[in-house]
């Protein structure tokens, strides 16, 4: 066994048009020659090494061995060593017949990039044939009249094999009447004629029995051998003549059964029986047998099988002319088969890559394609092509291969997947065509990143809340699929209020839903925004963010404050009312506050219960205590309120304080109201005044230090606000309250002047008229003591202290000029 390499460039016809494209592949054609009948698994070579391919590229580039029009396959290639084997068993005769030279053509085919070559695979002979004779037993009958060198043509052994190894000579067994004579034809032909050598004597022998043994020329040689009866006659002196030693017709395939095809013709120019010819067949396949029949009287030849141009595109027959005695000639009929377009053209796969990356370029090779059809000439020539409402095209690159191709970008997330058919048409008439669907499936790319179903959301709770409980959910899509589809939440860092976003949200990271990790307070915080980001899980991973504005609404939680007058126990409010005040007198005013927002801060004020319950009103909203009537002499001198103030939340909430009024014109008109002392340890103002009295009567100071005491005093007693003795103090009002007319929380319209005169050594504190109209008018001096006011109201002694005691007054115990506005 032998090989030869060749290789070089191959240009088919569709070069000129795409040479661009054919610039791509590579190959070349490798030849071998191997003999026939080698053992399967056995070398016919290295292939890699022959084209010069790497081991490890045949794997990687998908190499693989198509045949030429679709044939059997008779050789594979071993991926992990590179050699070319025989699979199948491989019989030159069953291949190639007598034909001279016999070839097994084969692709090797590579991808990425496309490269095919040709692989020629010569099938040497091998003297695996023996020469046969059509018939076992040759019968002669020859007049004893013969002539010595009369000449009878012998039956033709067959021997598969060619060149050397068919039949080379005949051996005659020695006799004394016969011999052979062998002459060699212009087709290769041995030609084998009985020659008498010496006269027969029917007499004395009356039949002859002889070995005929035919010789090939092979090593190891073959034979076949046939008996050669002859019966010894009365002359018949002519054998049969053919009209035409070739015949010659043909037939389309596929032609009707019992079309005649060629009629052979022999005459005899004996009469009678020695005259009478029969047709046979002589060495005539069983296949061809199978094809067509002979009419053995009238040399008829008839289609009764299927007849293929694409098996056979030339049948040779042998026909045997033998007239009754024995004599025979030979014709041979050659029966040229045309062309019928019978054959539609076949498209194959030979490679898919499935799936495609849907961020592929265009003009990407995804699959190769073989068109074939059987056909020839124009049957044979296909065209191709697909839809066009797919982003490939088909373009031609070696012989009969194409490359898909995409022309486009693209896209899984619109379409996913393609059933791209390609149809292919021959040029045939009528022209016959035939398609496949070829399914692609496009593979995801995170090439998407997610999307949120809303630009930005808003949550609404309420305060107080339970940690853990859902606020609201956020939901992102991505089209991509599986994990590069699958979003993952999670809050972006930041704070809220100076302290981590996590400390008071936490985001589920598979559904989207947000929790609160605290429970929130409307009166500290109303409203913060967060962000939430959703990533997914392709690689690199890609994310998107959106904001979260969370509400917190108020709940009403918070009780009303009242501001004034102070709750019992922290001090002792009075009011004085004149005896001559006139229905609907402002007399004092509840001050309350809510640290609630909305409807829950919206205030009422009710009077819950009163000593005389026709006598004061207060304002429904204003808090403003008036007297409903004119005062008279019946009326209690000590009147008490119950003011109730409520909220408009739900439920309500609501708080309650005492007023303690007076009905007197003057402190001094009150018996119980006398000698006030103060508690040194409850006031500093009392404190200071008693020092300074003490130190004016026990030292008798100079009218410097006189002076110096009273600047001292202004300086350490609190400002106070005065209306109807109601006292203030500026800062008492909480930080976070909002001062929002009409709802109960403090007003500005109430404003007073205050005046001390002089020309005396005690100072009177005079109550003047206020800037709005319906403020009482009082002129009093105040001389009374805080026990002296706890024993007219029957208040306890913890609750008399002089300290907590806010009824408003002011003495002085010098002589000065000052004047308080």
């Amino acid at each position: 066994m032998g090989n030869t390499v060749y290789r070089g460039f191959y240009m088919n016809r569709y070069c000129v048009v795409f040479l661009f494209i054919s610039l791509r592949f590579v190959y070349g054609d490798v030849s071998y020659t191997i003999t026939e009948e080698m053992k399967r698994g056995s070398v016919v070579g290295n292939i890699a090494k022959d084209l010069g391919l790497g081991v490890a590229a045949l794997s990687s580039r998908k190499a693989r061995i198509d045949t030429d029009r679709n044939d059997k396959r008779y050789c594979d290639i071993n991926l992990s060593t590179g050699d070319l084997i025989v699979t199948d068993r491989i019989d030159r005769e069953g291949l190639c017949g007598k034909k001279a030279t016999c070839v097994i053509k084969e692709e090797l085919v590579l991808e990425n990039p496309l490269e095919l070559h040709r692989i020629s695979i010569h099938v040497q002979d091998i003297n695996d044939n023996a020469p046969q004779f059509s018939e076992d037993l040759i019968s002669f009958e020859i007049r004893e009249s013969a002539d010595k060198g009369a000449r009878f043509l012998l039956t033709e052994a067959h021997d598969a094999d060619i060149g050397t190894n068919t039949v080379q000579r005949y051996n005659l067994q020695n006799n004394a009447h016969f011999t052979i004579n062998v002459d060699s034809e212009g087709s290769g032909r041995k030609r084998s004629e009985l020659v008498l050598v010496k006269e027969l004597d029917r007499e004395q022998e009356r039949e002859l029995k002889l070995l005929l043994t035919a010789l090939d020329g092979g090593s190891p040689q073959r034979s076949g051998t046939a008996i050669i009866h002859v019966t010894v006659l009365d002359a018949n002196d002519n054998a049969p003549v053919f009209s035409q030693a070739v015949y010659k017709a043909s037939v389309p395939e596929n032609a009707p059964l019992d079309t005649l095809i060629v009629t052979v013709s022999a005459t005899d120019a004996d009469a009678g029986p020695n005259g009478d010819i029969m047709y046979n067949f002589d060495h005539v396949s069983d296949e061809h047998v199978s094809l067509f029949s002979l009419d053995p009287k009238k040399g008829e030849i008839r289609v009764i099988g299927s007849i293929d141009y694409e098996t056979e595109t030339s049948i040779e027959l042998r026909i045997r002319a033998k007239d009754g005695p024995g004599l025979t000639s030979y014709c041979t009929v050659i029966i040229d088969i045309t062309d019928v377009n019978d054959n539609p053209p076949s498209v194959s796969l030979k490679s898919l890559s499935n799936a495609i990356p849907e961020n592929v370029s265009p003009g990407t090779e995804v699959g190769i394609i073989n068109v074939q059809d059987r056909d020839s000439e124009n049957n044979g020539q296909v065209r191709c092509s697909i839809q066009q409402n797919a982003p490939f095209k088909l373009v031609p690159s070696i012989k009969n291969y194409y490359s898909l191709v995409t022309t486009g970008q693209l896209d899984r997330e619109l379409v996913s997947d393609y059933n791209i058919t390609i149809s292919a048409t021959d040029e045939g008439s009528p022209p016959l065509s035939s398609s496949k669907t070829v399914h692609l499936s496009v593979a995801d790319i995170n090439d998407n990143p997610p999307v949120f179903e809303e630009q930005s959301y808003s949550a609404y709770v309420t305060e107080n809340n339970k940690p853990g409980s859902t606020l609201c959910s956020v939901t992102a899509r991505d089209p991509d699929w599986r994990q590069n589809g699958t979003v993952i939440y999670s809050m972006l860092p930041g704070e809220v209020n100076g302290a981590p976003v996590s400390s008071y949200l936490s985001v589920n990271g598979d559904t989207g839903v947000i929790h609160a990790v605290r429970s929130f307070d409307y009166e500290q915080l109303r409203s913060f925004k967060v962000h939430v980001m959703a990533r997914d899980n392709g690689s690199p991973p890609l994310s998107s963010n959106v904001s979260v504005s969370v509400f917190i609404s108020d709940v009403n939680d918070n009780s009303p404050q009242i501001l004034y007058p102070a709750p019992e126990g922290n001090s002792l409010m009075t009011e004085l009312v004149p005896k001559a005040a006139h229905g609907g007198s402002l007399v004092s005013k509840v001050i309350a506050v809510d640290a609630d927002s909305g409807q829950n801060a919206w205030l009422s004020y009710h009077i819950v219960k009163s000593t005389d319950p026709g006598l004061f009103t207060i304002g429904l909203h204003s808090g403003e205590i008036r007297t409903q009537r004119d005062i008279s002499e019946s009326d209690s001198m000590k009147q008490n309120l119950i003011v109730a103030v409520k909220d408009n939340g739900q439920p309500s909430l609501s708080a309650t304080c005492s007023m303690y009024l007076l009905i007197s014109d003057n402190l001094a008109e009150v018996p119980e109201l006398k000698d006030i002392s103060y508690d040194e340890k409850n006031s500093k103002l009392t404190s200071y005044l008693i020092i300074a009295l003490v130190s004016v009567s026990t030292f008798f100071l100079t009218f410097i230090i006189i002076i110096v005491g009273v600047r001292f005093c202004r300086r350490r007693k609190p400002r106070l606000l005065f209306d109807g003795a109601v006292a203030i103090p500026s800062a008492y009002l909480p930080p976070n309250y909002a001062d929002v007319d009409g709802t109960g929380t403090l007003r500005s319209t109430y404003n007073y002047d205050t005046y001390l005169t002089t020309g005396s050594r005690t100072s009177d504190f005079k109550f003047v008229t206020s800037y709005n109209d319906n403020t009482l008018p009082a002129d009093q001096t105040l001389r009374k003591s805080p026990s002296d006011f706890a024993e007219v109201f029957d208040l306890s002694d913890e609750s008399t202290e002089v300290g907590h005691f806010q009824f408003l007054y002011l003495t002085f115990v010098v002589d000065c000029d000052l004047t308080v506005v």
